[in-house]
């Protein structure tokens, strides 16, 4: 992943925690591994803690402790109505910014001294 992919990527990682937390609830290894499944490879798992302790602090999230084979319990978080709404707002500041982006994209295209100085 280049670094500007990564800058973009820790802009939107919130709402892409939030939007899988909506999908189903998880712990942070499922989301960390979903997000390398789709491709996300230099995602580190530290970084998606991160994530998630905030959207716990700011009241987005419910959390649950459940036993764990493997060490102590895990936390398992499921998004509650004001991650919902947070949710929804993201989408609606994503669609913004892509509708803006690709109408700019457009329109650099048929400039007629693209790449012109």
């Amino acid at each position: 992943m280049g670094k500007q992919e990564t800058e973009m990527l820790k802009g939107t990682l919130e709402g892409i925690v939030l939007a899988i937390l909506f999908a189903r609830r998880a712990y942070g290894y499922e989301i960390t591994a979903w997000l390398r499944d789709q491709g996300f490879s230099d995602i580190a798992e530290g970084t998606v803690y991160a994530v998630l302790v905030r959207i716990e602090q700011r009241g987005l999230v419910d959390v649950e402790k459940v036993p764990s084979e493997k060490g102590p319990p895990r936390k398992v978080y499921s998004l509650n109505d004001q991650g919902r709404e947070q949710l929804d707002e993201f989408w609606r500041t994503w669609s913004f910014l892509t509708e803006r982006l690709s109408q700019l994209r457009t329109e650099h295209a048929d400039s007629p001294d693209q790449g012109e100085k």
